[in-house]
């Protein structure tokens, strides 16, 4: 883990503009935005599929270097005023507060693009054709049917009480598309998986996509802002939906429990090749913060 992030904090610093670039505040921001923080976990992913189909790490860094800045910029946006309005993420200042509203919402507006723009120019697949489709997946994971698809089903679910499967819904696209993406796109840098390894690594990623959300909705009640880095208890006191709010603490964490099982089982056949696959779908459930 600590190899793999640390390669990604240089590839991240060589992929955004320099802060002393015009404009210099919004580069700043950006790279307030993405560097120095964060555990990484969707290229972690990215990089454990690429293992999988023997993928040169140098495409594994670009299209994980996509997928954190999308990631990035969501959490940018997700914590402006007219959305969850937090002060606090990772630790340090929300990105708006550290600068200001607007100059936050370009940052997610500069973001985004910049996430396409990486996979164009660089080459991350053999078969043009192939690496057209990864920007499709990347696209499809971001918007309207998927990440921000999945935020807008959140903001309007405030207040309601949703049936476990109404949940799972909204959070197979705010959370998992994204982690989808990330290992879907690893894979695909290298040789192209087969039929079965697709199938199986699909579902993996919606296993430990949802399995991580939950997670989340647990520590968030049950850790302190300390060690989360940003404002415990924001679900509740926002009266959010949550896996806690509607199966209890203890039944929530029996449940990512169970989606690790399943995860790990999705996995038996891989061998050791997915080995890290194994690894993070531990580190994503018994992560402490």
């Amino acid at each position: 883990m600590g190899t793999v992030q640390a390669r990604m904090e240089a590839a991240l610093q060589r992929f955004l503009p320099p802060s002393a670039a015009v404009p210099e505040r919004l580069h700043r921001a950006m790279r307030y935005a993405v560097l120095g923080s964060g555990k990484r976990v969707r290229p972690l992913l990215a990089f454990a599929a690429g293992e999988l189909t023997q993928a040169d790490p140098a495409r594994v860094e670009v299209v994980a270097a996509a997928v954190e800045m999308i990631h990035a910029y969501s959490l940018v946006h997700d914590d402006l005023p007219c959305m969850d309005n937090d002060t606090l993420r990772r630790g340090r200042p929300t990105c708006h507060v550290e600068f200001d509203e607007p100059t936050a919402l370009l940052v997610g507006d500069a973001l985004q693009p910049l996430a396409f723009q990486l996979l164009t120019e660089h080459v991350v697949a053999d078969d043009p054709a192939a690496q057209l489709d990864m920007l499709r997946i990347l696209a499809l994971a971001s918007g309207s049917r998927g990440m921000a698809g999945g935020q807008a089903i959140d903001l309007a679910s405030v207040g309601k009480a949703l049936s476990l499967p109404e949940l799972e819904f909204m959070h197979i696209h705010k959370t998992g598309a994204l982690i989808r993406a990330a290992i879907v796109l690893g894979a695909r840098c290298g040789r192209s998986p087969d039929a079965g390894e697709l199938e199986r690594l699909e579902r993996y990623a919606r296993t430990v996509g949802l399995a991580f959300q939950v997670v989340d909705d647990v520590l968030d009640c049950a850790a302190s802002t300390a060690t989360l880095g940003k404002t415990a208890g924001k679900d509740a006191a926002q009266a959010k939906p949550t896996y806690v709010s509607i199966l209890g603490l203890a039944r929530a964490r029996a449940l990512a429990e169970e989606l690790r099982a399943e995860a790990l089982a999705a996995l038996a056949p891989l061998g050791a090749a997915a080995a890290h696959l194994r690894e993070l779908a531990d580190f994503i459930v018994l992560r402490e913060f």
